[in-house]
């Protein structure tokens, strides 16, 4: 009976490795791929960032109605308002994710 329970001990801890492997390079793979969302959320806020509602240089907002591509600044606004609501809703889904690992 050892022999038999030596080789199942042997074949258990053999798929313990297995799938530790396995594991090891999901969460690899997660990790790159979370990196990778985290670069493309800081260039999305760079741009945001950046963001210069058109027609509003050097003018006061809200007073004068839409410019010439047809959106008020209200409208511009809200916009990226909605825009910045998006990448605080992907940062907080990325950081709930980073704390199941």
């Amino acid at each position: 009976m050892d022999a038999a329970d030596e080789r199942n001990g042997h074949e258990i801890l053999t798929g313990l490795e297995e799938n530790i492997g396995r594991l090891v390079a999901q969460l690899s793979e997660s990790r790159k791929e979370n990196e990778l969302l985290k670069s493309e959320v800081s260039s999305l806020q760079n741009i945001l960032r950046s963001f210069k509602l058109p027609g509003t240089e050097g003018t006061s907002p809200g007073v004068s109605g839409t410019s010439g591509d047809g959106f008020s600044y209200a409208e511009k606004l809200q916009v990226k308002q909605k825009l910045a609501l998006l990448l605080q809703k992907i940062e907080r889904e990325l950081r709930g994710d980073q704390t199941r690992f």
